[in-house]
């Protein structure tokens, strides 16, 4: 059986902060240098703030930023905070504009109005541009580091162009071709232009565009692209098409792992912001407060719940059976509804479907529920008559009897909830809401709610108590 294989910061981390504690910094940075950047964050990261700026001064700027950007984001800010302007222009400077536009957000704005004027004017601009767009759109994590070049220019001009500036762009590899009107028109490869004549025009001999992206659509959608068309760079245009960005796909990585840190959150019906911070490193009055609320409303919920049992009292004292039965009851269902939902999301996520589905998408969930209830229903039943035996019946009734109105009450249970589990995120996608939002914490409780009424609607129907 393979072990499990610690993480660097478990090998290495206790001795770091001992070196950092004894103020032995020139042994930390002469460690850290030899180890890439995301290793270094990672042992740097249990460091307390002040022990992790004073690591950073230690070191050049532009590995002190390439470190500073690995970090989480909320660690980020409480070492920058305590950074005095000279130190914070110096790390601003040496962020990609990506970076530096995320961390010029984060940050309190009277220390960003501090620091603001002493950037070069590109730099000032390029935070403007990309903090002005909100989280959660494709202009919140594309940068304006991009290579491109007027389709006028021939080869010869563009390489050497790109000799120029090429080294302080972040994604060299691909050349985006602009026409007259600055608009995006197509692109080349950097061994397109190596391979092709010195001499031609690169309107000759541009490629036509597979994907391009509007700076105030979806995140998602651009890691959709990206994955689709199996893209390193996805370009971002304006509503006019004029190129303002690009987001890369180290950036489309991080943006899935946002988004499934984001769902699973919500599927287990945690509220607040979804960061990036480690469990351990988040207060606990944080975690209470993204848990209580959807915990207060559910349990509220719950209430209706107990009023079906109560309404239910007479009928429960004539068969105690039905009681002994109802934990299946809730259970199958809300596993039925959550396998559904499972299966809705997934789908929506990956643009398999789209609400305007719904009616294919209930009909093929109906099917499935309908074997799956006839499966859960025999079982149920072969149960009861092999097990309720020594339950008290009252004298008009059967074992049989019983067991089939319970059964009965399975099936159609299944099949509610699994055909509820596939519609509510539908519903939330078509309001342009987060179907996980509804998926988990929603579902539970109305499946609970609906289950008890098939239950007790069932046996009053069929065994007259």
């Amino acid at each position: 059986m393979l072990k499990e294989i610690p993480m660097l910061s478990e090998l290495i981390g206790p001795d770091i902060a001992v070196l950092v504690k004894e103020n032995r910094l020139d042994d930390v940075t002469s460690f850290l240098t030899r180890h890439h950047p995301a290793e270094d964050a990672e042992l740097l990261s249990e460091l307390k703030p002040d022990e992790i700026q004073a690591v950073l001064k230690r070191l050049d700027s532009q590995t002190a930023a390439d470190i500073f950007c690995k970090l989480p984001s909320t660690v980020q800010v409480d070492v920058a905070e305590d950074f005095d302007r000279p130190e914070l222009i110096t790390l601003l400077e040496k962020l990609s504009p990506d970076d530096r536009a995320d961390l010029a957000k984060a940050l309190p704005e009277e220390q960003m109005d501090d620091v603001l004027p002493f950037l070069a004017q590109k730099e000032r601009d390029d935070i403007r541009k990309l903090t002005a767009w909100a989280e959660g759109t494709a202009g919140s994590v594309m940068t304006t580091d991009y290579v491109a070049f007027p389709e006028s220019l021939t080869v010869k001009q563009a390489l050497e162009r790109i000799r120029l500036e090429g080294a302080k762009k972040e994604a060299v590899s691909i050349i985006y071709i602009l026409d007259a009107g600055r608009k995006l028109s197509g692109y080349l490869t950097l061994e397109d232009l190596i391979l092709a004549k010195p001499d031609s025009r690169l309107a000759a001999i541009k490629k036509r565009l597979v994907a391009e992206i509007t700076a105030s659509a979806d995140r998602e959608e651009a890691v959709y692209k990206i994955s689709r068309y199996g893209l390193m760079v996805l370009p971002v245009v304006d509503e006019a098409g004029t190129l303002i960005g690009i987001i890369t796909h180290d950036d489309a990585i991080d943006v899935i792992e946002q988004e499934r840190t984001e769902d699973m959150e919500r599927f287990m019906a945690i509220a607040g912001k979804h960061q990036d911070t480690s469990y351990l490193q988040t207060s606990i009055w944080t975690h209470f407060s993204h848990r209580i609320l959807w915990l207060v409303i559910l349990a509220a919920l719950d209430l209706v719940s107990g009023a079906v049992v109560q309404s239910y009292e007479t009928s429960l004292s004539k068969l105690i059976l039905l009681a002994f039965y109802m934990p299946m009851l809730a259970d199958t269902g809300g596993n039925t509804g959550s396998q559904s939902s499972t299966v809705i999301v997934r789908a929506l996520a990956l643009k398999e479907i789209k609400p305007r589905d719904a009616c294919r998408v209930v009909w093929k969930e109906l099917r499935i529920a309908v074997l799956m209830g006839l499966v859960l229903a025999l079982l149920a039943f072969l149960r009861v008559e092999f097990t309720g035996s020594s339950s008290p019946l009252p004298a008009a009734l059967s074992l049989s009897q019983v067991g089939l109105a319970i059964s009965l009450a399975l099936a159609v249970q299944v099949i509610s909830a699994t055909i509820i589990g596939a519609v509510l995120p539908l519903i939330a996608a078509a309001f342009k809401l987060d179907p996980a939002l509804v998926a988990s914490p929603a579902l539970t409780t109305i499946v609970d709610i609906t289950g008890l009424l098939i239950y007790f609607g069932t046996a009053h129907l069929l065994l007259h108590i």
